[in-house]
């Protein structure tokens, strides 16, 4: 928590933290709140969160205090910029579906590690990649760090953290799109894969491979060659060469 909260603005206090929320919740990573509170405002601040599909947080007073001084048990993290909530992106991807126009997207789960991200964002701008799915918990926001690694594609880049990344994947899939996920485990190589036009490329965090709540949404998952002496790729080059083999 230390050196994720060096990388987020923190927004302390009740008041500032509801108007935030109500105002541009797509701004916000998560909220953390003091643990066993028992401060009504903030239970329905709480409940407000969970509203906005913003992930919330039970944490210990003196991880807020390192945040901000003025925060009153509240405090909540912010993102670099906005993400797209997930009707807005499921209107584009199935308008572009339904037009027949070639839309790519990449799901990137559990990525926590900043640079690795970022990395992922330019990587996917480069290689013709609409947008990209991260789910609500479990990875790092959209920090300085993240912004300063894309180098400048995270301007670029509409982000979507839908509530439910399981029920989104799903949506998707029911409209057509293929969904591929990419694990150094798989038995099937990328070599002559035959991609979709409109794809969805599915990648896990780092150590972790592509997690099984993913995994059974996809149509195929794919290793990418490798010399036996490597352990594995880097999260970011593995997307970039699934990418290009889908892009090429």
């Amino acid at each position: 928590m230390d050196e994720f909260s060096k990388q987020q603005r923190a927004i302390g206090g009740a008041r500032d933290v509801e108007d935030i929320l109500r105002k541009k919740p797509g701004l916000v990573h998560r909220v953390l709140f003091r643990l066993k509170s028992g401060n009504a405002k903030l239970y329905e601040l709480q409940k407000l969160a969970q509203q906005v599909n913003v992930h919330v947080q039970q944490v210990e007073e003196r991880i807020l205090d390192k945040l901000t001084k003025r925060h009153n048990g509240v405090v909540a993290l912010c993102h670099e910029k906005p993400v797209l909530p997930w009707n807005d992106t499921r209107k584009i991807l199935l308008e572009a579906k339904q037009s027949d126009i070639p839309c790519k997207a990449v799901v990137a789960a559990n990525l926590e590690d900043p640079h690795n991200l970022g990395a992922c964002i330019r990587s996917s701008l480069a290689l013709g990649v609409r947008l990209m799915l991260l789910p609500a918990k479990g990875s790092c926001g959209l920090t300085p760090t993240v912004e300063r690694c894309s180098a400048g594609a995270l301007e670029k880049m509409d982000i979507c953290r839908p509530g439910n990344l399981e029920f989104a994947l799903k949506e998707l899939k029911e409209a057509g799109y293929q969904i591929v996920g990419l694990d150094g485990n798989s038995e099937t190589s990328i070599v002559d894969f035959k991609f979709s036009k409109h794809l969805v490329m599915a990648i896990g965090g780092e150590d972790k491979g592509l997690p099984p709540y993913i995994r059974k949404f996809c149509d195929s998952v794919l290793k990418i060659p490798m010399s036996p002496e490597a352990h594995s790729y880097n999260t970011s080059v593995a997307l970039s060469l699934g990418l290009y083999n889908s892009f090429v």
